[in-house]
């Protein structure tokens, strides 16, 4: 299989390393400095870019049929957009924000509890997350999608970074340290105890297995998917 790395930073590399691993050949890695190239070269693309280049990418590929995985978060207020475009061109589009399988069942296990919990009202739900000082958006993609299944899930409406200013608000602490890949934690506290839900990521390696399997699971296929219908879970 043919990959264009649309962004050739840390996790771009990583991408590459595994996907080569894997027998696959890499046709393009996309920086700002690549003016000359054919995306139709790629039989899939994996979007690891930056918010403001990741709308350009993703819609570049569907206008051109070519498959694309998005794994860059900050861009999500366009995500309607590139919805509707992939299905206007009938092509094939991932979008997660985090393609860990240990995160994604932390999700399956995010949404379980927070359903536990709904109408539980001793208990305050927060959120936390760190991650490396290179990050360019907080609160993390991971973090949000958290905070909107738990939303969909019980009686909370909103989140805010760092403080909520109302009991129907989750409060999400968003910390920048040095050499740290990512850790989540999602914690319902009560005046008695608390209970937390933990994961902490080692290392970009299995962001990037994830993003490869993701990959090679789209090419041929048409829709858009999430990485539960990839993964098969949920």
């Amino acid at each position: 299989m043919k990959i264009a790395l649309l962004g050739y930073g840390k996790m771009g590399k990583a991408v590459e390393k595994i996907a080569e691993n894997r027998g696959h050949k890499v046709v393009l890695r996309l920086t700002k400095d690549v003016k000359d190239y054919n995306i139709r070269d790629a039989d899939v693309a994996v979007d690891f870019s930056i918010p403001s280049a990741a709308y350009d990418n993703i819609s570049n590929c569907l206008n051109n049929g070519v498959p694309v995985v998005s794994g860059t978060t900050g861009w999500l207020k366009d995500y309607d957009n590139i919805t509707s475009l992939c299905r206007e061109r009938d092509g094939a589009f991932i979008y997660a924000s985090n393609f860990s399988l240990g995160v994604n069942i932390l999700f399956e296990m995010n949404k379980k509890l927070a359903s536990i919990m709904s109408g539980q009202n001793d208990y305050k739900v927060r959120l936390s997350e760190i991650h490396h000082q290179e990050k360019l958006d907080a609160p993390s993609g991971t973090a949000i999608t958290l905070a909107e299944d738990i939303i969909a899930n019980s009686q909370y409406s909103s989140w805010e970074l760092n403080r909520s200013t109302s009991e129907n608000s989750i409060p999400i602490q968003a910390d920048r340290v040095k050499d740290v890949t990512g850790t989540h934690i999602i914690d319902y506290s009560s005046e008695m105890d608390s209970i937390k839900i933990y994961h902490e990521a080692f290392n970009r390696q299995g962001f990037a297995l994830g993003a490869v399997i993701a990959a090679e699971w789209l090419r041929d296929k048409s829709g858009i998917f999430t990485m539960k219908d990839v993964l098969n879970i949920g």
